[in-house]
């Protein structure tokens, strides 16, 4: 009887089917733009099509935020992104994008207890995960030619919910390599509860608000993401980060 097969690791399925870039040239960062418009304008209406005629989705952040990439191996097609977005001037002259945007739903009293120096601050936002990657195979796949040219396997498809995850990686060995380590983020309630099956918790810094969808202000630091994230996580967050690092 042959022995079966030894189980790879998660880090080790993920590679098998997917990259992870910081996403520096032009190409790459049209291709992240292209995942953020058809997720936030063609399959949720967060924003409107007709801003972006280019079918690109970019704001006046992207100019100076750091991007990350996920690719299928197999296909090429840019399947999830991310970004880093860092806070350059006081509140005031330059707000980040939650607080531009969400000021209202932001505890300022218990932000500003935190006395965090700006420049160690940063926000991350525009995690988006291609439909392609969130359906069962053969759904609506039509964009990418023939509905069967898609086909994963069984296996592939178990990795698919790591994408998310794996995004939120990215920004996070982001937030190390930037000294950006006070972290951020207007979450949809699914991500924070995601996050704490990986033994990630975030602080709650406000209340809800309808704003690309409901979502709430959430504040971590780098530090207690590394301390505290599953160790079969560890392996997973150590190769996206020599990939991006």
């Amino acid at each position: 009887m042959m022995d079966a097969a030894p189980k790879l690791s998660l880090a080790e399925s993920f590679s098998s089917y997917f990259k992870v870039e910081l996403a520096e040239s032009a190409i790459q960062k049209e291709q992240v733009f292209q995942i953020r418009y058809r997720v936030y304008c063609e399959e949720f209406r967060y924003e409107a099509v007709e801003r972006f005629s280019d079918g690109l989705e970019i704001d006046e952040y992207d100019r100076y935020s750091r991007h990350c990439l996920i690719t299928h191996l197999k296909t090429g097609i840019p399947a999830g992104c991310v970004r880093l977005v860092p806070a350059v001037d006081v509140r005031e002259i330059e707000p980040l994008p939650l607080e531009k945007y969400c000021g209202v739903s932001l505890d300022r009293q218990f932000i500003d207890s935190l006395n965090l120096s700006r420049d160690t601050i940063c926000e991350i936002s525009r995690l988006a995960v291609d439909g392609a990657f969130r359906r069962r195979t053969g759904e609506t796949l039509t964009r990418f030619g023939e509905v069967n040219g898609l086909q994963f396997s069984a296996q592939e498809q178990r990795t698919f919910s790591s994408i998310a995850v794996a995004c939120f990686f990215a920004a996070t060995v982001l937030t190390e390599i930037d000294g950006r380590t006070n972290v951020f983020a207007m979450m949809e309630p699914f991500l924070p509860r995601m996050m704490h099956r990986s033994g990630i918790d975030f602080r709650r810094v406000g209340k809800d608000i309808d704003y690309h969808g409901i979502r709430a202000p959430y504040y971590i630091t780098t530090q207690t993401v590394l301390e505290n994230m599953h160790p079969e996580l560890r392996e997973l967050y150590e190769w996206i980060k020599v990939n991006i690092g």
